[in-house]
C-alpha cells in the first residue's frame, strides 16, 4: 500500500449524502468487510471530476479501509504502486476487495453512466 494520499480523495463538502441513501447502505453495510482500492492522480481531469464525490460517499458510509495509489503518466503509459499487478491502464480505477480473502468484488474503471460509489454500490448490492 501507497503512503500517499490522493488530494482528489479528499470528501466534497457540498456533496448530498440524504441524495445516496440506498447507496449509502451498500456502503454502511460493507464498511468493515471490504478495502477500497483507488488508482488516480491529482493531474487528471477525470479524477478531479469524480473522486471528490466518492471520497464524500466513503466518508459517509464509514468505510475504514480505503488505500490510495497515486498513478503518475511517463512516456503515455500509467505508472505508479500496484498499476502492474491490477492492470491499470485508465484512471481513476477503483477496486473493491474482501478484507479477509483479497477476493475482488467490484471494479470501477475511468467512467460509467452513475457516479463511481452509486455504480460500485450497484455492483456490491448481492455481497450485503
Amino acid at each position: 500500500m501507497s503512503e500517499a494520499e490522493l488530494e482528489t480523495m479528499r470528501p466534497n463538502p457540498a456533496w448530498a449524502p440524504d441524495a445516496y441513501d440506498e447507496t449509502l447502505a451498500v456502503w454502511e453495510a460493507l464498511a468493515d468487510r471490504v478495502v477500497v482500492k483507488v488508482w488516480g492522480g491529482d493531474w487528471c481531469k477525470d479524477c478531479r471530476s469524480q473522486l471528490p464525490d466518492f471520497g464524500a460517499a466513503l466518508d459517509a458510509g464509514e468505510v475504514a479501509h480505503v488505500e490510495h495509489y497515486p498513478v503518475e503518466r511517463e512516456g503515455g503509459e500509467k505508472v505508479g504502486p500496484g498499476v502492474e499487478e491490477y492492470g491499470i491502464e485508465y484512471i481513476p480505477t477503483v477496486v473493491v476487495e474482501d478484507r479477509e480473502t483479497g477476493t475482488e468484488l467490484a471494479r470501477f474503471v475511468e467512467e460509467e453512466d452513475r457516479p463511481i460509489a452509486v455504480w460500485l454500490a450497484d455492483q456490491l448490492e448481492d455481497d450485503v
